[in-house]
């Protein structure tokens, strides 16, 4: 074959594969979005430009790296292509009433350095693709994305595109460090952040991680005989001393503005800040509407805490997460046994895992996260593991298959031994299923403790986690308490396998709770992964040898495996469900500038007391006729997945979990904030009843 005719063939083969590359520009509803290149051509390994040039709709906006009090930044998510962080240019205040965000309007430029691969033969293309998602804001806020593409020629040297002098422009308006030193300093309400540049006029702070400053509070510039200073409030989740600070000041001098990138370490000493009421301080004109959120875990005190946990611990075993696996243990007191010891090796099981929960929970906010009772039901890995563990408890109680003897306890002393061992486990099941449960009592105790340090933290979490061991180890330890408990016989046996149907129950509300989050292909791997444990338990059961144990771990690791391929899906719309609108900061502050009632519920898939709530009264529909004939606009935060925002309310509200219920009465000076446990009619006393006005100050 001649090379011409070789040459003709190939191009003919590639071009339903170039007809497949992503466009370079697409548009949604608000925005229209193209990849811009400095490039005409590119070599092997060079490393070039490329930038992301959004054209919003007007009045709408997007958002920065810190997004501010609410909203969510641009991400771009490169394929074929190693890619460098985005380059940001300067943000602009984006103030709701008393909401301030960081975004953009207009027609931003975000730059991402991309780097062809080294293999690149002469002669290819270039192709690679970039998924796009962005949130754009006006009275509403809505996800968007798309996806984007390069097509360019490998050659043996690159060559500039007719864009080159375009993207020079767009890399001379971000932000570039700082030619001067600047100092952090401690101040009362936060820290003062000072350079020597003359004749500042104006200066403000943008902050490049969520919560280190309070974004809504103005920041006091004054004048120094060095330079300036600025004093900036703290935020909700303020660093650490010795963390950097690091974001972009802006200054105005008489030669115009300039931004700068710029990092200093926190001091010591450094103020506790205004806290979550301040956060709503107005920042623009007609934010005076705003109501300060009340901040009680700052004056709750140690004592009451404890107090406030062990109660709510104790509750804790009434909710419906809890109960089932109470029950098995109390089971294993109607025989004779080391009782005491039992009990012993439960609480054992509750406090280790309370005491692990608690170290996560200091090792997380450390690193700078923001934290909440029931925060590891975010992940989906974890839901389909604790379906997975709650499928075998019920497996061993139907019968299916024994670990260590019988349940009860009776036989040799290696099957007692196992008892106690079984009991230690029991209890860290009992932690791990009360997680998502949040009984009365408790919230104040776990706000508290999330804002203190470690040793405090872990004192309120063991307090909680004994109240969680009470009733057990009471019964172990009093044997008048055991005499209420009826006479061993026969019904034990068919009581235990009737306890195995809660945790039946508890498995497909686990399955449910997992569709939120991944979908029906995450539904479908962890069914295909509860039939491989059952696969791996009849292998066990039929066959003996070699062969069948290596079957049966196979089968086990294998449907362990499938968390590897789940996958989180974007939230659906709250808006689906009739009269029902999404959470967010910005529609808030519309409905309450224009004096409308509101009831704002903060609940989560996996919060078994959200879900109860919602059904007994929430959905009633003498409550949704309340609801109608006052005018209340209903507004829904979803949880279920992380989220810093609905996380950042639920605090400033003393709360470190849902639910959360809030109801802003027209005219009302703050949140009239329900009780967690809902009957109907606490709801329509709630909306039907007068509030105070707010200040006219």
């Amino acid at each position: 074959m001649s090379a011409p005719l070789r040459s003709a063939l190939l191009a003919l083969l590639a071009a339903p594969l170039l007809a497949l590359a992503a466009p370079p520009q697409a548009a949604t509803e608000h925005v229209q979005a193209r990849l811009v290149t400095s490039q005409a051509a590119v070599a092997p390994g060079q490393r070039f430009t490329v930038a992301l040039e959004q054209d919003i709709k007007a009045h709408w906006h997007t958002y920065w790296l810190n997004p501010g009090d609410s909203g969510q930044a641009t991400s771009i998510d490169w394929q074929g292509a190693q890619a460098g962080p985005i380059q940001w240019p300067t943000p602009s205040i984006q103030a709701i009433g008393p909401i301030v965000n960081y975004g953009y309007e207009g027609k931003p430029a975000l730059l991402v350095d991309v780097t062809v691969p080294a293999d690149a033969k002469p002669g290819a293309r270039f192709q690679p693709t970039a998924e796009v998602r962005w949130l754009v804001c006006k009275d509403v806020c809505i996800p968007e994305q798309v996806t984007l593409g390069l097509d360019l020629p490998v050659a043996a040297q690159g060559k500039p595109g007719p864009d080159a002098d375009l993207i020079d422009a767009w890399r001379n308006a971000i932000p570039k460090p700082a030619p001067f030193a600047v100092k952090l300093a401690a101040a009362p309400q936060g820290v003062r952040l000072s350079g020597p540049t003359a004749g500042v006029t104006k200066a403000y702070f943008f902050a490049d991680t969520w919560g280190a400053v309070a974004h809504s509070a103005p920041q006091a510039l004054k004048a120094e005989a060095s330079g300036w200073a600025l004093d900036i409030p703290a935020g909700d989740e303020p660093l650490a001393a010795g963390k950097p600070l690091s974001g972009v000041v802006v200054l105005t001098t008489a030669t115009g503005e300039q931004a700068w990138t710029v990092s200093a370490p926190m001091p010591e000493g450094a103020g506790k800040g205004p806290g979550p009421a301040d956060l709503t301080t107005p920042a623009a004109e007609g934010g005076a509407n705003a109501s300060p959120a009340p901040a009680p875990e700052g004056d709750l005190g140690l004592a009451p805490a404890l107090a406030l946990a062990l109660l709510g611990g104790l509750i804790l075993n009434l909710m419906p997460c809890v109960f089932p696996v109470l029950s098995i243990k109390a089971l294993a007191l109607v025989n004779q046994g080391n009782h005491k010891a039992e009990g012993l090796a439960y609480t054992a099981g509750v406090l280790l895992s309370f005491a692990a929960l608690a170290g996560v929970l200091i090792a997380l906010r450390a690193g700078g996260q923001q934290v909440g009772w029931g925060f590891q039901f975010h992940s989906p890995v974890f839901v389909l593991v604790v379906a997975y563990l709650l499928f075998l408890v019920g497996l061993n109680l139907s019968g299916f298959f024994d670990v260590g003897g019988s349940f009860t306890g009776i036989g040799s002393g290696l099957a007692a031994r196992q008892g106690l061992a079984g009991s230690f486990f029991t209890g860290v099941l009992a932690a791990v299923v009360a997680t998502p449960c949040t009984a009365p009592f408790m919230g104040a105790a776990l706000a508290f403790a999330l804002a203190q340090p470690a040793v405090v933290m872990l004192a309120v979490f063991l307090a909680l986690g004994l109240g969680l061991a009470l009733p057990f180890l009471v019964l172990a330890f009093w044997p008048a308490a055991q005499r209420w408990l009826p006479r061993p016989g026969a019904w034990m046996d068919t009581f235990k396998q009737f306890l195995a149907f809660p945790m039946y129950a508890a498995v497909v509300w686990l399955l449910w709770v997992l569709a939120q989050q991944a979908g029906p292909d995450g539904v479908a791997l962890a069914l295909g992964g509860l039939v491989l444990i059952a696969f791996a338990l009849w292998v066990r059961r039929a066959g003996r040898g070699v062969l069948a144990g290596g079957v049966t771990v196979a089968s086990l690791a294998l449907a362990l495996g499938t968390a590897a391929w789940i996958k989180p899906v974007a939230a659906v719309d709250a808006r689906a469900e009739s009269s029902v609108e999404p959470y967010s900061a910005e529609r808030l502050a519309d409905l309450r500038a224009q004096n409308k009632p509101v009831f704002v519920n903060m609940t989560a898939a996996w919060c078994i007391s959200c879900l109860v709530n919602e059904r007994v009264a929430l959905s009633r529909p003498e409550v949704h006729e309340a609801f109608a004939k006052a005018g209340i606009t209903y507004l829904k935060g979803d949880w279920t997945r992380e989220d810093p925002k609905i996380t950042a309310v639920l605090k400033a509200h003393g709360r470190s979990g849902v639910p959360l219920y809030l109801y802003y009465a027209p005219g009302a000076a703050e949140a009239q904030v329900l009780p967690q446990i809902l009957t109907p009619g606490l709801v329509i006393e709630a909306v039907s009843t007068p509030q105070a006005p707010r200040s006219s100050t």
